[in-house]
């Protein structure tokens, strides 16, 4: 759960800077971008949150603790590639869909992880 949490402190950080950056400091649409990116892992971090609750409710399951740790590792692969596009314009090909890939992948491991339960 300290995860969760240090990734929400992230996403408030990153809110700050994009809030008050000026513009110069992002590549063509890259405030959008971050923003984006910002939603995107706050609410990953809630559900990390979330998990670490239904790990100590149900115990740790295998499935439940893949679930968390596909979604900490495409949370942080998706969320930086996209901050890294919105702050440089530079694109680094599949790693953002990669990291998209996990956070899905994190979301039906978690499904069937409950369900077995």
């Amino acid at each position: 759960m300290s995860l969760a949490a240090f990734a929400a402190l992230i996403g408030v950080i990153a809110g700050a800077f994009v809030a008050h950056l000026p513009d110069h400091f992002f590549g063509a649409g890259g405030r959008d971008m971050a923003r984006q990116a910002i939603q995107m892992e706050m609410w990953h971090a809630l559900a990390l949150l979330a998990i670490g609750v239904i790990m100590m409710q149900v115990g740790c399951r295998w499935l439940v603790s893949l679930a968390g740790c596909t979604m900490a590792a495409g949370m942080c692969i998706f969320c930086g590639a996209v901050y890294f596009t919105a702050f440089t314009g530079v694109h680094l090909g599949a790693v953002a869909p990669t990291g998209g890939s996990l956070l899905m992948l994190s979301w039906l491991l978690l499904a069937v992880g409950i369900i077995r339960s």
